[in-house]
């Protein structure tokens, strides 16, 4: 009986672990993704027995689907990986040029963040990097050179990101996440928290930036951290996650509270930048990267994917002209795949698309001249000199 019920089990496994895994999405503070079906769950389910343990698919840990509570809201949960890189090694993580290596996707604007802060500070030939495949299906993110700006993995050689994760901890049962800050020394995960990474880039490595100004920048600098902080606060959980609380809501109730969060907030922010030239001043802080890499992505993806369609961003005026300020910063628009972010989320996410058809447009110009010059005081404030050589 039990060889019998084992045979039932897993031929129904096989038949609906497509669709468990097409169903699955990250829900880590900083990170996104569907979650892979791992080794551990597999060894589980392959092992049922006659005892009155079941495995359900809606309990697998890490199931986009758990992460949405009994009213249809959206709820992320935290990373895992929380180690820091320090200048002078006290961590355990001694910022070293090559030691470190970056996995990312285009499409993920927590990972994105990563990205633009490593291209600000100067950081391309000290801290390498891998790029997934746009396309999240079975077996979670994956390696490929076959598709344009996608990369195989060069440490490992793995197939799937959850190799990684597994030569770092064996028994990880969380979700697999971009982005992972890797130790090629150590051959561990550092850190998978956007949040934290970019902290890191921002001083931990300023002995090897590639010129004076990259390493004098400072994106978290000691007189703006309360304001950052401050608006780090309402611009995460209404901007950055609201898109996502929006376009996952399984209840009218959940999606209604989301989207009217997303365009509250999207209206604050219109006012607080027809005022001022960035969030916080006159110069360009982690609350701006932060909260780009959403921007970026809303009038391209969020608007028709996630339902968030009472406004796009080119109809904000300020908002329009300060996104484009970002994008023409040195640097910046190099990091900007928009193939890579329209594909993802229109073919991974079947649950919204079931047909995963890409959409043809929009066409946006971000070249286009942005005159916030003007706005503020004008000239962008000088930065002080960056003393602190510490994550904060």
């Amino acid at each position: 009986m039990r060889v019998l019920l084992r045979a039932v089990f897993q031929a129904s496994f096989k038949y609906n672990r497509h669709i468990w895994k097409r169903s699955f999405h990250s829900d880590s503070t900083d990170d996104f993704g569907l979650l892979c079906q791992n080794e551990a769950f597999l060894k589980q389910a392959t092992s049922v027995t006659m005892s009155s343990d079941k495995v359900d698919p809606t309990n697998i840990v890490g199931s986009w689907s758990t992460s949405v509570s009994k009213s249809g809201e959206y709820v992320r949960k935290q990373s895992t990986f929380r180690e820091h890189v320090t200048a002078d090694g006290s961590s355990g993580f001694k910022a070293e040029k090559g030691r470190y290596h970056l996995y990312v996707s285009y499409a993920c604007p927590w990972a994105h963040r990563t990205l633009i802060s490593r291209k600000l500070k100067g950081l391309e030939d000290v801290i390498s990097f891998t790029v997934v495949d746009w396309l999240l299906g079975d077996g979670g993110w994956n390696f490929t050179d076959k598709k344009p700006g996608c990369t195989l993995d060069p440490i490992h050689g793995a197939k799937f990101l959850r190799e990684i994760y597994l030569k770092a901890n064996p028994d990880y049962s969380g979700n697999i996440t971009v982005p992972v800050l890797y130790d090629k020394t150590k051959g561990t995960i550092v850190n998978n928290e956007s949040s934290e990474i970019i902290r890191m880039f921002n001083t931990a490595f300023n002995e090897f930036c590639a010129t004076e100004e990259q390493k004098k920048l400072h994106l978290y600098p000691e007189e703006l951290r309360d304001k950052i902080d401050e608006v780090n606060d309402w611009v995460y959980p209404n901007i950055n996650n609201g898109v996502y609380r929006a376009g996952f809501a399984r209840s009218q109730e959940a999606y209604d509270k989301a989207v009217k969060d997303v365009f509250e907030h999207l209206d604050k922010l219109e006012g607080i930048l027809e005022k001022s030239r960035y969030l916080t001043g006159n110069c360009l802080t982690e609350a701006d990267v932060r909260l780009f890499t959403t921007l970026i992505r809303f009038d391209p993806v969020y608007v028709g994917h996630f339902k968030c369609n009472k406004k796009r961003i080119v109809d904000y005026p300020n908002i329009w002209a300060y996104v484009r300020e970002i994008y023409q910063t040195s640097g910046v628009a190099e990091t900007v795949n928009q193939e890579h972010i329209q594909k993802h989320y229109q073919q991974s996410h079947v649950q919204i698309n079931p047909f995963a058809i890409v959409a043809i447009g929009p066409k946006i110009n971000y070249d286009e001249p942005h005159g916030r010059e003007k706005v503020g005081c004008g000239k962008a404030q000088k930065r002080k000199p960056s003393t602190d050589t510490s994550e904060q």
